[in-house]
């Protein structure tokens, strides 16, 4: 019979590649319901620091995508007083979709994201 204790750790419940492709589902569901893309940088925020290189880059990229997302989701409402904002709206579900749709590809492959820090499409 073994105790753990202070300097064991058990297995994770989770692994990190779950929870990282778990991310890019609730980005995903965020078309729809908006507020899972919160929880989703949550977890990226906690996990980005403990997780390997490969998942580190994939959390970053999920960080800077719902960032930059925001930024373009609040430039678009703003601009939605001169009657443009919708191609910015337009923009950001084309932009965002391409970058869960290729983090979600790469992290599959266990690839890391090439440019996680990119503006574009990583």
């Amino acid at each position: 019979m073994s105790v753990t204790g202070p300097n064991q750790s058990r297995p994770a419940t989770v692994s990190n590649t779950t929870l990282a492709l778990a991310v890019y589902i609730l980005y995903f569901v965020a078309y729809f319901t908006g507020i899972t893309a919160l929880i989703g940088v949550i977890i990226a925020h906690l996990q980005v620091g403990t997780a390997d290189p490969m998942l580190q880059s994939h959390y970053r990229f999920q960080i800077r995508t719902f960032w930059i997302g925001l930024l373009y989701l609040i430039g678009g409402m703003i601009l939605m007083l001169v009657l443009v904002g919708w191609l910015v709206w337009l923009w950001w579900f084309i932009w965002s979709l391409v970058r869960n749709v290729k983090g979600v590809l790469a992290l599959n492959e266990n690839r890391p994201i090439d440019n996680p820090g990119s503006w574009l499409f990583g």
